[in-house]
């Protein structure tokens, strides 16, 4: 029968307009079916990410202006970026929670308006009937507003993709939602330079990122009505959440394979977050300008989003996640090593921007799909839990290495080169800290790592099944 333009089949019917009986209750067998409408939750997801990015880094292009602006010191503008990462670690255990319990729609929708506010309060901070004295404060109220909306935001990829989506495009839908945050957070260091050219334009700038955040949280209380569709598009689809949260919990910590992958892709996230945290300190002492790794840093995004693309389709077609994620973590710690020595070389802009590209392209290719292995192998824990302790993971080595790398550092003496200003460090042995962290994790990713796809040994029963009850109805209703 035909339902809203999709065609599904429903045996029990046959069955009962042949025989002329009611429908027999013996057999249940259920239908899978995809809507267009979740092209529209997915393009809501996608606006939601890319604000909240633009958000979180809308002050650290335009740092000193800021800071003149707000009449505080540079420490503190620092802290309006750092409060998303002090935020998103304590609630990303409510946040999985609310996602495989609440739904998808009260995750969403709070998010949206916490994002919303957050960019509101943002702009009322700034107009010049606020006293210096409450600019700040109020600018940072609203930025935490941002921070407690990115883990309700940034968690929801996996869980849409699993709801929403049928198995041979989860990965692209996944890849999509995801890679639309570091858009936003390319968008905003393209975007905050070039909007203010004076301390005057501050508040214009704040006002151009609330309008989008605007619309999409309007977007997201009207449009999203349901956390999932009438009818699932796959088996997994069904029983999504199924599993009680403390229960998931006590799944995952008992899963070999998620642990693994949990420490192991755990700190390629942190040593990507350190790449786009110090850049600029570590390409300063070789002469490099902060003009020159500003765009590093946009190669290494736009490469990252080219390379999320290629694999998140060529993922659905093959569903070889542990390859694929095995491949790219060789490749970007290739890449890693590689860029451990030749940021030490001045006069390389070459070799420094093509090894700046490489390593996006191959570490942002994974994010996406490590995700879709993170719930492959912890089927039936759901989505929300299994990516966020993964994302949990990766914020909590981010904040360690980060420390390590920095106390690492040696001051410098001689600099000539350097365009750093007072403090001048020695990058090296951080440099080759990193390399090392990153080489060790992945080897222990390659030779320890291996797991079925719980997930989809599920649907490929659950679709064997629903094909022997076909046959065997058929076969009663010929005999009949």
């Amino acid at each position: 029968m035909d339902i809203g333009g999709e065609t599904t089949t429903d045996v029990r019917t046959i069955y009962a307009a042949v025989s002329h009986q009611p429908d027999p209750e013996p057999t249940r067998l259920v239908s899978y079916k995809v809507y267009k409408r979740r092209w529209f939750v997915l393009l809501v997801l996608c606006l939601l990410n890319c604000s909240n990015g633009t958000i979180w880094l809308t002050f650290a292009p335009i740092a000193d202006q800021s800071a003149q602006y707000l009449k505080v010191t540079l420490d503190d503008i620092n802290w309006l970026s750092v409060v998303f990462m002090v935020v998103a670690i304590p609630l990303s255990f409510g946040t999985t929670w609310m996602l495989d319990t609440l739904g998808l729609r009260i995750t969403l929708i709070l998010g949206s308006w916490l994002n919303m506010l957050g960019a509101l309060l943002r702009f009322l901070g700034t107009l010049p009937w606020v006293g210096y004295k409450f600019q700040f404060p109020t600018v940072m109220l609203g930025q935490t507003l941002g921070a407690l909306a990115q883990p309700l935001i940034i968690f929801a990829p996996t869980k849409l993709a699993a709801l929403w989506f049928p198995d041979c495009q989860r990965a692209t839908a996944n890849m999509i939602a995801s890679m639309a945050n570091p858009l936003g957070i390319l968008l905003a260091n393209i975007i905050s330079p070039v909007v203010v050219k004076t301390l005057a334009q501050v508040p214009k700038l704040l006002l151009a990122y609330a309008v989008p955040a605007c619309i999409t949280c309007f977007l997201a209380t009207v449009g999203i009505r349901s956390s999932k569709p009438p009818m699932p598009p796959s088996a997994s689809a069904e029983s999504s959440g199924s599993e009680a949260f403390i229960h998931g919990l006590k799944l995952l910590l008992k899963n070999r394979a998620y642990l693994i992958l949990l420490l192991c892709f755990g700190s390629g996230i942190a040593i990507f977050t350190c790449f786009s945290t110090l850049l600029e300190q570590i390409l300063c002492v070789k002469g490099y300008t902060n003009d020159f790794a500003g765009l590093c840093g946009a190669l290494f995004i736009v490469f990252g989003i080219v390379g999320a693309g290629i694999v998140g389709v060529y993922v659905d077609k093959t569903r070889r996640f542990t390859e694929v994620t095995k491949m790219g973590l060789s490749l970007s710690t290739l890449s890693c090593i590689a860029f451990s020595v030749v940021c030490l070389m001045p006069d390389q802009k070459v070799a420094v921007a093509a090894v700046c590209s490489l390593f996006g392209f191959f570490g942002f290719a994974i994010y996406p799909v490590a995700m879709e292995l993170s719930v492959e192998c912890s089927y039936p824990v759901g989505e929300a839990t299994s990516a966020g302790l993964i994302f949990v993971s990766g914020q909590i080595q981010s904040a360690v290495y980060i420390i390590l790398l920095q106390a690492l550092t040696k001051p410098l003496t001689e600099a000539p080169l350097s365009t750093c200003g007072d403090a001048v460090l020695s990058w090296k042995v951080p440099m080759m800290v990193m390399a090392g962290l990153s080489t060790i994790f992945t080897c222990c990713f390659l030779i320890f790592f291996n797991t079925r796809y719980r997930r989809l040994e599920a649907e490929e029963q659950a679709a064997y099944e629903t094909r022997e009850n076909s046959a065997s109805t058929t076969y009663e209703v010929v005999g009949t």
